[in-house]
């Protein structure tokens, strides 16, 4: 028998150079991305690794077999045969996908690579943060503070520093001497434009300096840089990043190579193929809709770098959130990771709320661009051609028009520095194999790439493939209590989380009451009413728990004064609860007005 992969070496380097192949070639047989343990699961699998090489633990508690291919997969993203396209995930760039391995390569791969292996391959802990690809990369960064433009100063002394303590110290820190650098600041610009915009406001970006990493701090704060003013500032247009550190994505992203050749090469900006993309074919086509043109102007109006209010976890609190801090934190963490959320639960436990707040925070924006963050609402008539792409009658008859889907995916690539988030209402009310169709497969958070881009039924031109970036996220809401939908896809449970929320009469939700004028005996008898008519639902064998009623039906608004908090709760009971009660018991009117009754029973 001969060695297996665990034993091989090639002379010369260390042994984990002989799964560079390996890991490659199962990537490619995985579709270009998966988790790290998919991976592993496959090597053991396929190379018949030993369960006495598995049990190998090191000094650090890592698996030895574990250590050795996470550093194959670090000299790999050093070389730009790999990437990181989410935290969790390894993935195949464009070159990673079509490169040959031999064992003469995979040892040139290691010894031209500048990386941090000193000594003992089980022992030294392979790096498990995202990688930065080996060799010059390419940053944007800004240089607004709350003290004003620090350009000047930066290129005086030689440096860049991030304005943040709490923010970018991670992406910072990735910086490397000898990558490139430029100071940014987005603008918008509305005449004067070196291409037809019919009057309409442009998102811009200024390039004020550019330059080269000489050395990194390594305190997330500071790097210093050889700099060279760019006199007068180069405007770049269309394509801008408005987050503060931003590294050009130039090995899967076309658009980002032309930015860095612009801004480093001094190459002209091709306006003709920046508008034949859709996004912005659509903004500035010679007539757009009236709604649509006004959405631009606000849009594009709060492109200016650091001119938004912020938005997070305290303001969905604020706002009348009660599941608390951590589990909010807990589910922005869950929409981060799995990029598709579904939020299930009875009705009126906030789902659509919850989502689109959700969405701000995750955006980090009260007030989103239009674009950045869209609704909409499945319904059993909806369908691919509806949501996806498909024919629609136009001025010249048939025309082959995106749906929302596409929309929000071609916004998301072409603003690629932000979150983009789509909520879809009711994801159960249509089909969603049937309104999704072969984006289905792209929306798995492991395939959000250019390596899995797809043909799609409708094609505007021969050989168009269309992939679902990584930085669009989708949260759909569920009603589990409606009897006229069938069981969820097995194919979409797959592709998202599922978090159930819960009715929830809790003290956060007490003291919401309680500040908008219902005294305290009330709110307490309001409770304990609804936990009794929940307890019965639960228990009947017609209904169950997705029956319950959740606590939005007795939650008043943020702008309601209650004066009287009985005679408010009658009036729920009688408009809202009551007629919904009625639905639940149709079958047996009785058991309805009984309900009723002891919700509303000596007050």
């Amino acid at each position: 028998m001969g060695m297996g992969i665990h034993e091989e070496k090639i002379d010369g380097v260390p042994q984990f150079v002989s799964y560079f192949g390996p890991l490659l070639e199962i990537l490619r047989d995985l579709g270009g991305q998966a988790r790290p343990k998919q991976i592993f699961d496959e090597i053991r699998r396929r190379y018949g690794v030993p369960d006495e090489f598995l049990e190998q633990i090191n000094t650090n508690g890592r698996p030895k077999f574990e250590n050795r291919v996470a550093w194959a997969r670090f000299y790999l993203t050093k070389a730009g045969l790999m990437t990181s396209p989410k935290r969790g995930v390894w993935g195949l760039t464009e070159k990673g996908s079509k490169a040959g391995m031999t064992p003469t390569f995979a040892a040139d791969l290691f010894r031209s690579a500048q990386a941090a292996f000193k000594g003992d391959e089980d022992e030294q802990q392979a790096p498990s943060d995202d990688v930065v690809p080996e060799g010059v990369n390419y940053w944007f960064v800004g240089a607004m503070w709350d003290e004003g433009d620090q350009t000047e100063r930066f290129v005086r002394e030689r440096i860049w520093q991030n304005g943040y303590e709490d923010k970018f110290s991670k992406l910072v820190r990735q910086i490397k001497p000898g990558d490139r650098i430029a100071l940014k600041s987005t603008f918008v610009r509305k005449f004067d434009l070196p291409f037809e915009n019919y009057g309409r406001p442009v998102s811009a970006m200024k390039i004020k300096a550019i330059g080269t990493v000489t050395a990194n701090h390594n305190d997330g704060l500071t790097v210093e840089v050889d700099w060279k003013a760019v006199e007068p500032p180069r405007e770049w247009y269309l394509y801008t990043y408005r987050t503060t550190v931003v590294r050009a994505r130039f090995e899967d992203d076309d658009m980002a190579r032309q930015l860095v050749a612009f801004t480093f090469e001094d190459v002209d900006q091709d306006f003709a193929r920046f508008l034949t993309h859709p996004y912005w074919a659509d903004r500035f086509a010679k007539v757009v809709e009236p709604l649509s043109e006004i959405e631009g102007e606000e849009d594009v109006a709060s492109d200016v770098e650091g001119e938004f209010e912020a938005y997070g976890i305290d303001n969905i609190i604020a706002e009348g959130g009660f599941l608390g801090a951590e589990a909010l934190s807990g589910l922005i963490k869950i929409l981060s990771s799995k990029k598709n959320l579904i939020l299930q639960g009875p009705p009126g436990t906030g789902k659509t709320w919850l989502a689109k707040r959700l969405a701000r925070a995750l955006m980090g924006r009260h007030s989103p661009r239009s674009d950045q963050l869209r609704s909409v609402q499945f319904h059993p008539s909806l369908s691919y051609e509806d949501f996806v792409r498909g024919y629609r009658p136009g001025t010249n008859g048939l025309t082959l028009t995106d749906g929302v889907f596409l929309q929000a995916v071609e916004a998301a690539r072409a603003q690629p520095d932000i979150p983009h988030v789509l909520v879809i209402e009711e994801i159960n009310r249509g089909n969603p194999a049937q309104v999704f169709g072969e984006m289905l497969t792209l929306l798995e958070n492991t395939k959000r790439s250019r390596a899995e881009a797809l043909e799609l039924s409708y094609r505007k031109v021969p050989g168009e493939r269309i992939h679902v970036p990584d930085n669009l996220y989708i949260i759909g809401t569920m009603n589990i209590a409606d009897r006229s939908l069938a069981l969820v896809d097995l194919a979409l449970r797959r592709r998202f989380a599922f978090v159930t929320l819960e009715p929830a009469l809790n003290d956060a939700w007490s003291a919401w009451c309680a500040a908008r004028g219902i005294d305290a005996d009330t709110i307490d008898e309001v409770r304990n009413r609804i936990e009794l008519l929940n307890a019965a639902i639960a228990d009947d064998r017609t209904l169950g728990p997705q029956f319950r009623v959740g606590h939005s039906f007795v939650t008043p608004t943020d702008a309601e004064n209650i004066e009287d908090g009985r005679e408010w709760f009658r009036d729920v009971v009688s408009t809202e609860i009551g007629p919904l009660l009625d639905e639940y018991w149709f079958d047996a009117p009785d058991r309805a007005r009984e309900a009723k009754e002891k919700l509303l029973a000596g007050l």
